[in-house]
């Protein structure tokens, strides 16, 4: 009875991890990133959903360049769920948190042109800036360099995301 009594309270026991920040800081800061966690996420399992269903004239290419994007996305889980654990937060748990929480929309249709495709991933990569960024000024109030650290280097790679699908997206010009 007494182990059953001690499993009990530590599953509702607090976090206690150590750091310097606050307990306010660390709800602010660990809030935000499981919101930018299921953004992500979302975004990942869409650049994904592209990657298997792109079709066209070129094909490899995009289907190639979708993959790398995924995969540099799905980096981004991993880290972004253990550095609110790192601060004394917890983390998303489910699909259905993520679902709840995500701000880049699915796309469930059964067909997308390619374009369409691209152009879509561009705008939630744009999107994704902008929500790490505000990220990032709550990591700036409260002092967490290190979650700051880790927003810049993914806002630059989303930059370039959003870059190359832009660069895509554009008719060739005649030489």
């Amino acid at each position: 009875m007494a182990n059953i009594k001690n499993a009990k309270a530590r599953r509702i026991a607090p976090l206690n991890t150590p750091t310097d920040l606050s307990p306010a800081a660390t709800r602010e800061v660990a809030g935000a990133l499981n919101i930018l966690g299921a953004d992500v996420f979302a975004l990942y399992l869409k650049t994904k959903n592209f990657h298997w269903h792109v079709s066209g004239a070129h094909f490899r290419d995009y289907h190639l360049l979708l993959d790398e994007q995924a995969d540099q996305i799905f980096a981004m889980t991993d880290a972004i769920a253990e550095r609110a654990r790192k601060i004394g937060g917890t983390t998303l748990h489910s699909i259905g948190q993520i679902a709840r929480l995500q701000r880049i929309q699915d796309n469930d249709a059964d067909y997308v042109t390619t374009l369409d495709m691209l152009a879509e991933l561009r705008d939630d990569n744009k999107q994704l800036t902008a929500s790490m960024r505000e990220v990032h000024s709550i990591c700036d109030k409260h002092g967490d360099v290190a979650s700051a650290s880790l927003l810049e280097v993914w806002i630059d790679e989303t930059e370039r995301r959003t870059w190359f699908l832009f660069e895509s997206t554009r008719h060739g010009e005649s030489s």
